[in-house]
């Protein structure tokens, strides 16, 4: 049973103030709770339906009903397991392989996709400055499928960040080099902009090799691409290299 100072908390996680309160983020389904605590991410709490207690029942979940997991759920619909999860902290980023670093994403669902992204193309870690979303979001977790267990996340000021590295910074912008005739490194530092106003003039400035996919179609009545889409192309076009 869900007590009520523990359905207090949980649903009180959907916001930011109290994520970075209790320093916990929420996690729903088989799979991405079993990858949570496969990467020994610290379950502070976990819940599931009776049909779904073998599938994670070696972390003694506690069993609830349908009607209560509702309750404290952020889906639409339900998932069969959820977890409230410690935030971890912040690894150290180590100046090799290909780190992406975020400027200013706002939507949820980029950042999901960015992240499972750079899972699969296996970037070292992903720097998000500070007004990027927050990526213990629930709608960033469910959207990254498990890769937020596996990816190094860290939030910083990324102006700081980059005029600190020694590692060559590519930038994605409207006006640079066609990527697909850019020598591309593999050490290096590739910065995505907010959807609508791109990198910011600070960050820009830093920017040593400004990059961009070049569209085929000039009849096309389309200003860019989507940020998530972008860099699917762009890490797909490093790792060719």
């Amino acid at each position: 049973m869900v007590s009520k100072n523990q359905h207090k908390l949980i649903t009180s996680l959907a916001q930011k103030k109290y994520r970075v309160k209790h320093q916990l983020f929420v996690a729903e389904g088989v799979k991405l709770v079993n990858d949570l605590l496969l990467a020994d991410f610290e379950a502070q709490s976990l819940f599931c339906i009776e049909t779904h207690y073998s599938a994670i029942k070696k972390y003694n979940p506690e069993i609830i009903s349908e009607k209560e997991l509702a309750t404290i759920s952020n889906l639409k619909t339900p998932n069969k397991v959820l977890g409230v999860f410690k935030i971890p902290k912040p690894q150290k980023i180590i100046s090799r392989g290909l780190i992406v670093a975020l400027d200013d994403i706002n939507d949820p669902g980029n950042l999901g996709t960015i992240i499972r992204l750079c899972d699969w193309f296996g970037t070292s870690h992903l720097v998000c400055s500070m007004n990027t979303v927050d990526c213990y979001n629930p709608k960033v977790v469910q959207a990254t499928m498990g890769s937020l267990a596996r990816l190094p996340i860290t939030y910083l000021n990324l102006e700081e960040f980059l005029k600190e590295s020694t590692l060559p910074i590519y930038g994605a912008v409207m006006d640079g080099e066609n990527i697909y005739k850019t020598s591309l490194h593999n050490n290096a530092i590739l910065i995505m902009g907010n959807e609508a106003n791109g990198i910011s003039k600070y960050i820009e400035v830093l920017i040593n090799k400004r990059i961009t996919i070049p569209k085929n179609n000039k009849n096309a009545d389309i200003d860019s691409l989507n940020v998530a889409m972008a860099t699917a192309i762009i890490l797909h076009e490093f790792r060719r290299e």
